[in-house]
């Protein structure tokens, strides 16, 4: 325990990396792209937004994915009220490629094939489901406060076998974990761990202020941040790189952060 504390302070902190930000759209593609100075056959997610929210929101989390050596690309399409989880799942799936297909940071960063992963918070959370059922070279999700998504992600689970990693927020009123995370959760066919963060909020994932603060409740929320920031570090450089390093991190307890689900293999049926 006094281990995976230790961790967790440890990844809340940056990374040796420097990073430079990049536009997507110079790839045909609204969003914006984080990738670390320079590096061969890095690992990649894409980053999908929750609802209302830009990824603005999130520059925090994924600049700081990028210093530990993993480039992260969120597309910036359906900010609206009505945006579609599918196509948004699809604009995540286009953003993998950009990152296979393009050399990044001036040249100087390219990404394996075999290193991709995806991840979101609330409405991204769950296209990222529904992108990853359709996308065998995905090796890892994970996801903040997840929504349930039209298709269902859900439903989207029972094809997941890679590992799946959904955090929840005990205090989120938008998108509870009851009818959400644990769901996608429970279906899940992979490996899969549910973590509350029980003092955490719906908004307290994001990052500034929006105008969306006044239609859903809660704020961003530092200590909110900075954990999961801990716990998706570890968790994709263990199954995006196979670093066991901070296996004591994924497979125990730390204060505000706590295992509701071991990693147990589901049937998805």
């Amino acid at each position: 325990m006094a281990r995976a504390k230790q961790l967790a302070y440890e990844l809340a902190l940056p990374g040796p990396h420097a990073v430079l930000r990049g536009d997507l759209g110079l790839a045909g593609q609204p969003g914006v792209l984080f990738t670390p100075r320079s590096g061969r056959d890095l690992p990649a997610i894409a980053f999908g937004h929750g609802w209302l929210q830009p990824p603005l929101r999130y520059h925090g989390l994924m600049r700081h994915l990028a210093t530990y050596g993993i480039v992260v690309a969120a597309p910036s399409t359906h900010q609206g009220p009505l945006g579609s989880h599918r196509l948004f799942a699809a604009d995540l799936r286009t953003a993998l490629q950009t990152c296979v297909s393009v050399r990044l940071g001036d040249g100087q960063v390219s990404i394996s094939p075999d290193r991709l992963g995806l991840a979101g918070h609330c409405f991204g959370g769950g296209a990222a489901v529904l992108a990853a059922a359709e996308d065998p070279r995905v090796r890892a999700v994970a996801t903040l406060a997840a929504a349930e998504a039209r298709p269902s992600a859900v439903e989207a689970a029972r094809h997941c076998r890679m590992p799946g990693l959904h955090v929840t927020a005990g205090l989120d009123l938008v998108a509870p974990a009851v009818a959400n995370a644990d769901k996608i959760a429970r279906a899940w066919a992979g490996p899969v761990q549910v973590r509350e963060l029980p003092k955490a909020g719906h908004l307290g994932f994001t990052e500034g202020r929006h105008w969306s603060q006044f239609l859903l409740p809660g704020k961003g929320e530092r200590r909110t941040q900075r954990i999961s920031r801990a716990l998706l570090t570890a968790f994709f450089l263990k199954h995006l790189t196979g670093t066991d390093k901070f296996d004591e991190l994924l497979d125990n307890d730390v204060k505000g952060a706590v295992i509701q689900q071991s990693p147990v293999l589901h049937p998805g049926v």
